[in-house]
């Protein structure tokens, strides 16, 4: 608490000092020259008043000020180490822990998949493939759910590749964002779909960033329904995909299931879009819809999308304006 101002206050005997070592101090740089020695300059006003003014007109140092400032305290603890919280933090099993859990090497390009947890896939018509039968490169568009391109994929294959194995054809697909960088690559071998081929299924390769295995679809051999695995860099199950019976789509949606790890709960799915008559009777210009868990691994949501692709290639693709859709795994 400050003592109120006292316009006809004195020092007490024996001060100011008359005299000792280092007194009286000699006025520095920056500092107002000092009072003669043994006279004590007492205002006759409070601060603001001429005759206080006049005493203190030459004013503090630079940076200083008069009176002193109350220096402001943090009551808070000092902060000893930086706050991690990733206890729920699983990256074996590809899950987050939850919204707004921190997001770990989460691969370049592939920010924007941390907020969704849906997709869509819309493809190309190909004029060329729609009328000559002749099949193209495959070209498809990657939106969010408002309608918003996110990213392009485009098959890389050549001619004869295309053209001699149809829809069984290996294929490299390369995924790259709104800046044409590649941040995604999927690799497919060549292989069977057949259950009288239990040795020689179906597998999808996903690379993120390019040159880093992110995880793999894997069909596993069944005779009525379409099953897959989806694995992670580690080979560890993450999800199941089961399809339907029945893969026509007949003035509807065809669905695909996503899975737990176990099989025993639905997390998602991956639906192939009902196109229209027209299209779908002339082209195989297929548009799918991909919902997954909101709080899965950024990695697994980009294998998932591979997924999207490899479904495509097994079930609905034409070869020389042939359905490949069908009943069973015959």
């Amino acid at each position: 608490m400050s003592t109120p101002y006292n316009p006809g206050y004195q020092p007490g005997p024996g001060y100011p000092p008359n005299s000792g070592p280092g007194y009286p101090p000699h006025a520095g740089p920056g500092y107002p020259a000092l009072p003669p020695q043994g006279v004590f300059q007492q205002p006759s006003g409070p601060p603001g008043t001429a005759s206080y003014d006049n005493i203190h007109s030459s004013g503090p140092p630079p940076g200083y000020s008069y009176p002193p400032l109350p220096v402001p305290v943090d009551p808070r603890p000092p902060i000893i180490n930086q706050p991690t919280d990733v206890a729920f933090y699983d990256i074996q099993r590809g899950y987050e822990g939850g919204p707004g859990m921190p997001f770990l090497n989460v691969p370049p390009g592939l920010e924007y998949l941390t907020q969704v947890d849906s997709l869509y896939v819309k493809q190309k018509v190909e004029l060329l493939e729609a009328f000559l039968g002749c099949e193209t490169n495959n070209k498809y568009k990657i939106k969010n759910s408002a309608g918003q391109d996110l990213f392009t994929a485009k098959e890389d294959t050549d001619c004869c590749t295309r053209n001699c194995c149809g829809p069984l054809r290996p294929f490299d697909i390369k995924i790259t964002d709104g800046g044409d960088r590649e941040v995604i690559h999927l690799t497919r071998p060549l292989a069977c779909t057949s259950c009288f081929c239990p040795c020689w299924l179906q597998t999808l390769e996903v690379f993120s960033p390019p040159g880093s295995l992110a995880g793999t679809v894997e069909q596993e051999w069944s005779i009525c329904e379409p099953k897959f695995v989806v694995k992670n860099s580690t080979g560890e199950v993450v999800l199941r995909i089961e399809g339907p019976f029945c893969t026509y789509g007949i003035c509807g949606d065809v669905e695909f299931q996503i899975l737990s790890n176990d099989g025993s709960s639905k997390v998602g799915k991956i639906s192939k879009k009902w196109s229209g008559l027209l299209r779908e009777a002339f082209t195989d210009a297929d548009n799918f819809g991909i919902q997954f868990p909101m709080n899965l691994d950024v990695r697994m949501k980009a294998v998932m999308l591979g997924a999207c692709f490899l479904i495509d290639f097994m079930f609905f693709e034409k070869s020389g304006n042939q359905e490949g859709d069908g009943i069973g795994m015959l």
